[in-house]
């Protein structure tokens, strides 16, 4: 098949690899209908992560499922499933008790940008919906495999409330879908922190009711002022640099919490504050399938569409520029068509 491999920082390919088999009773074949670029496959694009060469990359997809293992008794060929990236039984100890990213059976899709990909714990991961041609639906469907459940795991882990106030640290598409996230919950302010118009438009689009540009000490003032000097009751961290992290902990009001979905890199706790101020911190790798029914059926009724995130579609054999358009911040996030 062809599908998308990394070689080196900067150094993107679309290649041919082996298609995926199934390797446990339990797994599923998808022929991927749409996939997409991940802002957290930025980290190993720009030299952050350890690469192995030649491995293929992209874990966000959508698709039919082509073949079942032998133990697989919910779906079968010629299903169109939306695939969480991270699998799960959801049935084990951790799954019952929400954490379905920590299942003691996970795996995670490894070729999502690619013409197919391996699904483990298919009965326990997969969730199907309709068939549809529709462009934007397509998008919101296959923003439901990662993006928007990760936005929703920020707002979920910073305890959004209904008439209080959030405020969202990072623009990329996973911090707009926590935009969305915190106005679907209710919440009367929902703060963004931003710099760049197309992604305020958006933010303003899924419900932002303020947009703050500075940054640092100026930026934590800013949204005080918002908050008639208190701060903000839910903090969602969507970035995972060090600086996101202390930006966040600025602007919790005392007694908060910080719900982080950022993948963490160089990041220091302030734990004096956390401490002084009992502001507390959640979250961690979104556990997809627990949220995916609700988030679906929010996207079928209408009430969110969060597949607006997607600003650059291109066809698979163009995810190299995929990459350097998102690494130079000319695309929030890119749509593949294998």
């Amino acid at each position: 098949m062809r599908a998308t491999t990394i070689h080196a920082p900067g150094d993107i390919r679309v290649e041919d690899v082996p298609d995926p088999t199934l390797t446990a009773p339990t797994d599923a074949i998808v022929r991927v209908v749409r996939g997409c670029i991940c802002g957290s496959d930025l980290w190993p694009y720009r030299g952050e992560n350890d690469i192995t060469a030649g491995d293929t990359i992209g874990h966000e997809c959508i698709g039919v499922v082509e073949e079942v293992g032998a133990e697989v008794t919910r779906f079968r060929a010629g299903d169109f499933v939306v695939v969480p990236f991270d699998h799960c039984d959801n049935t084990c100890a951790h799954c019952r008790a929400g954490a379905h990213s920590a299942c003691v059976n996970m795996s995670m899709t490894t070729s999502g940008q690619a013409e197919y990909a391996r699904v483990g714990q298919a009965d326990g991961s997969l969730v199907a919906t309709e068939r549809t041609e529709d462009e934007d639906e397509l998008a919101s469907l296959l923003a439901l495999s990662d993006v928007m459940p990760t936005g929703w795991h920020a707002a979920v882990s910073a305890g959004v409330q209904q008439g209080g106030s959030a405020v969202v640290v990072g623009d990329g598409a996973v911090g707009l879908c926590g935009v969305l996230a915190a106005s679907a919950m209710g919440a009367e302010k929902v703060i963004v922190m931003s710099r760049h118009e197309p992604r305020q438009a958006i933010a303003r689009e899924f419900g932002a009711t303020h947009v703050v540009a500075e940054r640092g000490r100026e930026g934590s003032a800013a949204v005080k002022e918002i908050t008639d000097g208190v701060g903000a009751d839910a903090v969602l961290e969507c970035v995972g640099t060090d600086q996101a992290m202390g930006t966040a902990f600025s602007v919790a009001r005392p007694g908060s919490t910080v719900g982080f979905v950022g993948v963490p890199h160089g990041v220091e706790l302030p734990v004096q504050r956390m401490f002084s101020k009992n502001v507390g911190l959640r979250g961690g790798i979104a556990p997809v399938r627990r949220y995916l029914p609700e988030l679906l059926d929010l996207v079928q009724s209408g009430r969110i569409a969060p597949g607006r995130v997607f600003d650059a579609t291109m066809d698979l054999v163009d995810s190299p520029e995929g990459y350097r358009a998102m690494d130079e911040r000319r695309a929030i996030k890119v749509m593949l068509r294998p």
